[in-house]
């Protein structure tokens, strides 16, 4: 994508649309948690989408750090796959942990 003449996702030139792409947006509360995702906006560029983030979802000092994604660019995992995609494989239960019992005298498990 040319910043002279950015384009959508078919191609066609954001001015020809007056669409400017989905951004995906992720802020991390604070050092040592994992970034969670806090909504989506409109943008027409990458900079010009961190700091419309910034604004929008970190106005309290929410966030340390902050992940901003165009929408196009995430790839997922069909809904309806969930049984083949997610399930364990055959002989494989002792992956779950719920086949273990709790041990007696460790107080942290």
């Amino acid at each position: 994508m040319s910043a002279e003449n950015p384009t959508n996702a078919t191609g066609a030139s954001l001015a020809e649309t007056n669409e400017w792409p989905l951004w995906e947006v992720f802020v991390r509360s604070s050092r040592g948690l994992s970034h969670v995702h806090a909504g989506s906006l409109h943008a027409p560029d990458a900079e010009m989408a961190v700091r419309n983030a910034r604004d929008l979802y970190t106005r309290r000092n929410e966030g340390v750090s902050l992940w901003v994604v165009q929408s196009d660019d995430i790839i997922a995992s069909d809904p309806q796959d969930k049984g083949a995609f997610f399930e364990s494989p055959k002989g494989k239960d002792y992956r779950h942990a719920m086949y273990y019992t709790e041990s007696e005298g460790v107080k942290h498990l």
